[in-house]
């Protein structure tokens, strides 16, 4: 277990920051309370905040051009557990590490189990990956795997997925996140309906392997690597195949995977509406582009996002979706990038539960459109930074993660630990 940002380190950063920070508070505080609010339970209920890490999130990424590598980035997946480590041991928001297969396939199931759990981790759901050939396989994916006109080739994706359910079970993960690429770059490439029923036949083969206490998520991505049409590139047909397949299969929606300006929160809605939205993939959009840090572009509609989710947990408190973040870090320490992120998930999730729905309901009857949007917005506007730096500290995480991240000597330390290695991508991306 990493000694690099041990407790004491952590307290001495904090005691340095601890007094503007309680005066932060109680300014904050007072504030609030004349609100109608209590910001000790806001600071409760930030600390109940959980986001899973991907593990190939902690190593530098790429693009379709180039990768350069950062230093000291993790070589193996135990690297990258030591990582995540240092991201929850600071933020106290992201006990769970999503793993991706081949890539982060252990030798030692059982090692990686306790190694995690050193760090004080566990595993959230598992990724299969069809969308790339791996050394040694049978059969192509170049023209589909879920989807492919070979029965061979589907029947080895099939396959893998099945893996990666033994393998998270093994682990104590409870989800499968299935993705593909597959799709047609032009058209004629191939029958597109019968694209989508080859999907769904061996979906239904991966989905009765499923254990009993397991949900399957479908991710859609509106394109690339299949430019003219991939095969599930909307919210839509990701829930259709989620009700074909039956109820322990769910829509999953990342946020960098649709058309420029589209409405996100309300596809959240409808999802949470039917039943079938199971979790998020946090990131953010600018272009067409895919994986930029949470909350970097658009953070108010990060905001309107979890509005929708405080709305369908005040409607179902039984409604828990599976939050993730799911990130390429090309210019940035992806650790810092990490952990900024989660506080910006966090942050969103504690502002959606300023909004005065009481208020804001009555608005919406008196067809009070501007005080409709000014509800949403007094919320958005509210800085609750004490709030989240109160609450990493009470659970004794720091204040300030990247600051003391930064202090500790982390990174320098790591890329004397480990040196690059010829060939080996810790993202797995690239």
């Amino acid at each position: 277990m990493t000694t690099l940002i041990d407790s004491a380190r952590i307290e001495q950063h904090n005691a340095s920051v601890c007094a503007d920070l309680e005066l932060d508070y109680a300014a904050l505080g007072g504030m609030l309370a004349r609100r109608g609010q209590d910001i000790e339970k806001l600071t409760a209920l930030a600390q109940t905040f959980a986001v899973a890490l991907p593990s190939w999130g902690v190593g530098t990424g790429g693009t379709r051009f180039a990768r350069f590598p950062g230093t000291g980035e993790p070589r193996n997946v135990f690297e990258k557990m030591e990582d995540c480590g240092v991201i929850q041991k600071l933020t106290r928001a992201t006990p769970a590490v999503s793993l991706h297969f081949p890539w982060d396939k252990p030798g030692d199931v059982k090692e990686l189990r306790q190694v995690a759990a050193s760090y004080g981790l566990g595993f959230d759901s598992v990724n299969s990956n069809t969308f790339q050939d791996q050394a040694g396989q049978a059969h192509s994916y170049k023209h589909g795997s879920l989807t492919a006109l070979s029965a061979e080739a589907r029947a080895q994706a099939v396959a893998h997925n099945i893996e990666c359910i033994e393998l998270g079970a093994a682990l104590g993960s409870k989800g499968l996140t299935v993705w593909v690429g597959d799709g047609a770059n032009f058209p004629g490439q191939h029958n597109l309906r019968g694209a989508l029923e080859r999907y769904l036949d061996s979906m239904r083969g991966i989905y009765a392997a499923l254990p009993a206490d397991w949900l399957m998520y479908i991710e859609h991505k509106l394109f690339e690597p299949a430019f003219y049409a991939t095969t599930i590139a909307d919210w839509g047909t990701s829930f259709a195949c989620a009700t074909e397949l039956g109820p322990k299969a769910k829509c999953l929606v990342d946020l960098g995977h649709h058309a420029p300006n589209t409405n996100i929160e309300m596809i959240v809605a409808r999802l949470a509406q039917f039943g079938k939205l199971g979790g998020f993939h946090f990131n953010d959009s600018k272009y067409g582009d895919d994986d930029l840090d949470s909350g970097s572009i658009n953070p108010f509609q990060l905001f309107l996002i979890f509005n929708e989710l405080a709305d369908a947990t005040a409607r179902e408190p039984a409604f828990k979706p599976s939050y993730m973040l799911d990130q390429s870090h090309n210019v940035t320490d992806p650790i810092e990038s990490l952990m900024n992120s989660a506080i910006e998930v966090q942050r969103a999730f504690v502002q959606s539960a300023l909004v005065d729905r009481a208020a804001l309901e009555q608005h919406q009857m008196n067809h009070d459109v501007l005080q409709s949007a000014q509800a949403l917005k007094h919320a958005f506007r509210t800085d609750v930074s004490p709030i989240l730096a109160m609450a990493r500290l009470r659970l004794g995480g720091a204040a300030d993660p990247v600051g003391c991240y930064r202090a500790s000597g982390y990174r320098a330390k790591q890329a004397e630990l480990r040196p690059a290695v010829a060939g080996a991508s810790s993202s797995g991306i690239v």
